[in-house]
């Protein structure tokens, strides 16, 4: 079911409800470019289509108007590590969030879902297959989803290089939920994707934003090389913080990890063939600074928030 909305209080007063929730969870007193009139719209109860640059605070967007609006947020997300890192990072900040995914055993997620009945959560993540689960389907009408935001949305384009079917499927469940409005967000959209995002969402009118995508602090460098690794303990070597090391295969992501810890870097790799709770301990190990290195498929990194990715 759709959370009820009481009588809009006037906009001024929103915004100024938006900000202060802003500097309470965040820290911030002013929002980004861009992220105002998304939670406008969403505050409205209109349909919009959200695009801002990676690290344009996107999940602020709908983040700030499950604090301010009755009823669940519920967030559709593609990967469990980045639905692990958006509850931490939450929860931090003092906000009531959770996720359900395939980490959960089937008693944990029916309690999740039980909780989220109850109101117990602002902001509850999901991954889109789990919208087509015989647990959801059963509670979907007693649900207060007051807002549907579709993360990384991108993922619904058939256009797009992380085209997953069961996000074609979201309009289905918000029938379900009883048609509550919908924000997509993505940092991924050339016209014609953006086009595929509203069809493949049924997105009503949506409101549109959209900022520039200039990002000067990143700089890409193509080094041609017959002596990858003394290139590569030159860069590990030369720059601090964090890094990421991208390779084709599973194999190649083993066989970088294991020879960086042989150079004494903390290491580890990451790719589909490890199970969830391995990935999950991989990626936690990564934020929290334990793991200097990763070397993964791109598997992963959508979506991922750390401040001192340095390569």
């Amino acid at each position: 079911m759709t959370a009820s909305r009481a009588p809009a209080p006037p906009a001024d007063e929103r915004a100024d409800e938006a900000r202060e929730a802003l500097r309470r969870h965040w820290g911030h007193d002013s929002f980004r470019p861009g992220q105002r009139e998304a939670i406008e719209a969403a505050l409205a109860g209109e349909d919009a289509l959200v695009i801002l640059p990676t690290g344009g605070g996107k999940s602020v967007c709908y983040q700030v108007p499950a604090l301010l609006e009755d009823g669940l947020a519920l967030v559709v997300s593609p990967l469990i590590a980045l639905m692990h890192d958006q509850v931490a990072a939450l929860e931090a900040r003092g906000v009531s969030a959770a996720f359900i995914d395939s980490t959960l055993s089937r008693r944990a997620v029916d309690q999740r879902w039980t909780d989220a009945e109850h109101g117990r959560f602002d902001l509850l993540y999901v991954a889109p297959e789990r919208l087509q689960s015989e647990l959801f389907e059963a509670r979907a009408e007693r649900l207060p989803v007051g807002l549907l935001a579709v993360d990384e949305a991108h993922c619904v384009s058939t256009w797009g290089h992380h085209f997953r079917p069961d996000y074609r499927k979201i309009p289905e469940a918000r029938a379900a939920l009883g048609d509550p409005p919908t924000m997509a967000v993505t940092a991924t959209a050339p016209p014609e994707v953006r086009r595929d995002i509203a069809e493949g969402l049924a997105l009503r009118d949506p409101k549109k934003v959209i900022t520039g995508f200039d990002r000067p602090n990143l700089v890409w460098s193509v080094f041609r090389t017959e002596e990858k690794r003394r290139r590569m303990k030159a860069l590990v070597n030369g720059v601090d913080g964090s890094g990421l090391v991208y390779a084709s295969t599973r194999r190649r992501t083993e066989t970088w990890a294991a020879w960086l810890d042989e150079q004494g870097v903390a290491a580890d790799y990451y790719h589909a063939g490890r199970d969830a709770e391995e990935r999950a301990a991989v990626q936690a190990d990564w934020q929290a600074g334990e793991t200097r290195v990763v070397a993964a498929t791109n598997a992963f990194g959508m979506g991922i928030d750390k401040a001192d990715v340095r390569f």
